[in-house]
C-alpha cells in the first residue's frame, strides 16, 4: 500500500491553530482545569485527522502533546513534570490522539474505496447497458472498446479474434491463455493468465506499452484484449480492477459476435439447401416427360430394326435413374418419402436382393453367408426401400471390385439389430473420407469414374436412417470395403406372444 502524501498546507494551518487555541487558553489558565485542557486539544487533533488526514492528525497529536506539558502542567515552560500522576494524564492523552488519527484514517480509507467501488460499478452498468442497447454483435464489441480506452486512459484498444492474421505475441496468448505485456525497452514480459501484484506494480509506473489479455468465456480462450499507450500504461489497482472486470464483457461480445456469424452462416446454408432441393425437385420431374417420350422413339426404332435404339433406350434407362434418385433425395431432405416399416425376414430381402442383382454383377460371383444353426432372422423394415439400399451397395462392389473377385454378402445379428454387410476386394475409401462418400454429389478422386451422380450411398443412408437403422463404412482387412446395414431386430420369441 503506497504512502499517504504529507498535506502541507493543511498541515500548517491546523498547527497555526493549535498556537491560536492555545494563545486563548493561556489567558485564562487560571481558571482552566486539565480536563478542561485536554478536551480542547483533543477537539484540535480530531479536527486535523478529519480534514487533513492521518499524517496531519499524528502531527497535531504529537504537537497537542508537548504544548500540554509546555505550557499546562507546573512547572510552566519545562518538560519537567512535578506531579508523577500527570504522565498518565500525558499518556492517555497521547494515546487518544494517535488513537482517534488513526480511526479517522481508517474510516475515510473505507469510504475513499466505497466510492471507488461505486464508481467502477456505475461503469460497468453504463457498460452493460450499452452494449445490450446495440443492435449488433459488431457495435457491442466496438462499444466495449470504446469503454475501455476512456476509463484506463489508453489511446488504443483493440480486440484480436480467432481464425484472422496475427502477431505471434497475439498467437501466443491465444495459444497459451496466458497475458503479455510489451515494455519501452523492447522486451516482451510474458505473464500468467492474469498479472501477479509484482507485474501489476510495474503497470502503474508506465514502463508498459501494451498489455495482451486473453479473453475467456466459457473456459475455452476465444480472442485477445489489447491495450496500448504509447507514453506507457498507467494503471493503478482501481483501474486494473475494472479493466480485468470488463475484459469478461470483451469476451462476451466476441462470442456473441462469433454466434452471430455462425447462424448467419448456417441461415445461409439452409437457404441454399432448400433453394437446392427446390431446383432438384423441379428439375427432376420436368425431365421425365422428355425422357418417356425418349424411350418410346426408341422401342419405335427398335421395331424398325435400328441396332442403336438398344443403346438409345440404355441411356435413357440411366437417366431415368440419376431422375429418379434425384426425385428421392429431394423427398428424403422434404421429409415427404413414405416408410412402411413392417415385420419382414432378412432371408426373403437376401432372396430378392440375389433375384435384382444377378444380371447386374457381371462376372462377379455373389456369396451370401448365413449364420450356421441360427434361428429364423427378423427384423422391422421397410422390404422395398431395404432392397434398394442392398442392391445399390452390390452393384457398386461390381463397379469397384477386380472381375475375378466375388461379392460377399453376410448376416449377423447384433443386439436390437440385424447387420448385413457388403464385402468387396475394391481399392477401398481414402483416410479422412469415411464419411464424406455419404454425402449426396460427392465423388472421390482417389477411385476412378465409373459413371453416376454421387447419390446413391447418400440416399442408401437418409433411407436406413428413416428405417431406425444406420448405414456404416468400414475398411475390410486385406483391402477393400464392408458396408454394414443395421436394421431394428425382431424376436420371434416375443413375436409369437404376441
Amino acid at each position: 500500500m503506497t504512502r499517504p502524501p504529507i498535506r502541507w498546507r493543511a498541515l500548517l494551518f491546523w498547527l497555526g491553530t493549535l498556537a491560536a487555541v492555545t494563545a486563548v487558553m493561556l489567558a485564562v489558565r487560571g481558571n482552566l482545569d486539565k480536563a478542561h485542557v485536554t478536551l480542547v486539544l483533543l477537539l484540535v487533533v480530531l479536527g486535523a485527522s478529519a480534514v487533513g488526514g492521518r499524517t496531519v492528525g499524528v502531527a497535531a497529536a504529537i504537537a497537542s502533546f508537548l504544548v500540554f506539558n509546555w505550557f499546562f502542567l507546573p512547572p510552566y515552560y519545562t518538560f519537567v513534570i512535578a506531579n508523577p500522576l500527570d504522565w498518565l494524564v500525558l499518556v492517555a492523552f497521547l494515546i487518544t490522539g494517535l488513537v482517534a488519527a488513526q480511526l479517522l484514517y481508517r474510516a475515510q480509507e473505507e469510504a475513499r474505496i466505497a466510492r471507488e467501488r461505486s464508481v467502477e460499478v456505475d461503469r460497468l452498468a453504463t457498460l452493460g447497458a450499452e452494449t445490450l442497447s446495440v443492435g449488433s454483435a459488431e457495435a457491442s464489441l466496438a462499444a466495449v472498446t470504446t469503454v475501455i480506452r476512456n476509463s484506463t486512459g489508453a489511446a488504443k484498444c483493440e480486440v484480436h479474434l480467432r481464425g484472422a492474421q496475427h502477431s505471434a505475441l497475439v498467437d501466443w496468448v491465444l495459444a497459451t491463455g496466458n497475458a503479455a505485456a510489451q515494455q519501452q525497452d523492447g522486451t516482451v514480459h510474458l505473464h500468467s493468465a492474469r498479472p501477479t501484484e509484482a507485474e501489476l506494480r510495474a503497470l502503474e509506473t508506465g514502463v508498459v506499452l501494451a498489455l495482451l489479455l486473453p479473453l475467456q468465456a466459457r473456459e475455452r480462450v476465444v480472442g485477445v484484449l489489447r491495450v496500448e499507450s504509447p507514453q506507457g500504461l498507467r494503471l493503478d489497482p482501481a483501474r486494473w480492477r475494472f479493466l480485468d472486470a470488463i475484459s469478461y464483457y470483451a469476451a462476451l461480445a466476441v462470442e456473441r459476435a462469433q454466434l452471430v456469424a455462425d447462424a448467419e452462416r448456417s441461415e445461409a446454408l439452409r437457404e441454399t439447401n432448400r433453394l437446392k432441393d427446390a431446383l432438384l425437385a423441379s428439375v427432376s420431374h420436368d425431365l421425365r416427360t422428355p425422357l418417356t417420350t425418349i424411350k418410346a422413339l426408341a422401342h419405335d426404332l427398335s421395331a424398325l430394326g435400328d441396332e442403336r435404339s438398344e443403346i438409345i433406350e440404355a441411356e435413357a434407362d440411366r437417366l431415368n435413374r440419376t431422375v429418379e434418385d434425384l426425385l428421392d433425395l429431394s423427398r428424403l431432405n422434404a421429409g415427404a418419402l413414405q416408410v412402411r416399416a413392417e415385420i419382414n425376414s432378412v432371408d426373403d430381402l437376401l432372396g430378392a436382393l440375389v433375384q435384382r442383382v444377378e444380371g447386374s454383377v457381371g462376372p462377379h460371383r455373389l456369396v451370401v453367408s448365413l449364420p450356421p444353426e441360427a434361428p429364423l432372422l427378423l427384423g422391422r423394415f421397410d422390404l422395398v426401400h431395404s432392397l434398394r439400399i442392398l442392391a445399390n451397395l452390390v452393384e457398386n462392389a461390381a463397379k469397384y471390385s477386380p472381375p475375378d473377385q466375388p461379392i460377399e454378402i453376410g448376416v449377423a445379428r447384433h443386439g436390437s439389430h440385424v447387420a448385413v454387410g457388403v464385402s468387396d476386394r475394391g481399392p477401398g475409401v481414402t483416410l479422412g473420407e469415411e464419411e464424406r462418400i455419404f454425402d449426396a454429389f460427392y465423388r472421390s478422386s482417389s477411385v476412378p469414374d465409373v459413371g453416376g451422380a454421387g447419390l446413391g450411398l447418400s440416399i442408401a443412408r437418409r433411407l436406413a436412417e428413416a428405417q431406425q437403422g444406420s448405414l456404416e463404412y468400414g475398411a475390410r482387412p486385406g483391402g477393400g470395403s464392408v458396408f454394414t446395414l443395421r436394421l431394428p431386430a425382431v424376436d420371434e420369441t416375443a413375436l409369437m406372444k404376441s
